[in-house]
């Protein structure tokens, strides 16, 4: 999702806000309740940290890629439980996979990374520093 695209669905989060605050607004004014200027500035602040807050909280979840599927592995880390030679297991967000080694044997308790996901079985290999 593009940068603009989720601003503008932030934009339109806060529409019932804005309809709300008019709609309390005209209220006041229909009833001839004066304001005075120290509570619209309260006001304002109070509208501006909600939105620089909201705003923190959620264009970055719009942007952040869904981790969905088996393409939401690759990339992710797991450790060896069995040796792979090439084929073996690992431990992967507790969860044990058979996995195939592309790089050759990898010992028992190393970390490697998934390269490729085929059908049950990972593809992996081994984390560089």
């Amino acid at each position: 999702m593009s940068r603009r695209k989720a601003w503008l669905i932030f934009l339109v989060s806060l529409l019932d806000d804005a309809a709300v605050l008019a709609l309390i607004v005209l209220g006041l004014w229909y009833f001839h309740v004066e304001i005075t200027w120290f509570i619209v500035l309260i006001i304002v602040v109070f509208i501006a940290a909600f939105i620089f807050i909201m705003h923190k909280a959620i264009v970055p979840s719009l942007l952040r890629k869904k981790a969905v599927g088996a393409e939401s592995m690759i990339g992710m880390v797991a450790t060896v439980t069995e040796p792979l030679r090439p084929q073996g297991l690992v431990m992967i967000k507790g969860e044990t996979w058979q996995a195939v080694s592309s790089g050759g044997t990898i010992g028992v308790g190393e970390e490697v990374v998934v390269v490729r996901v085929n059908g049950l079985s990972l593809e992996v290999r081994r984390k560089t520093l």
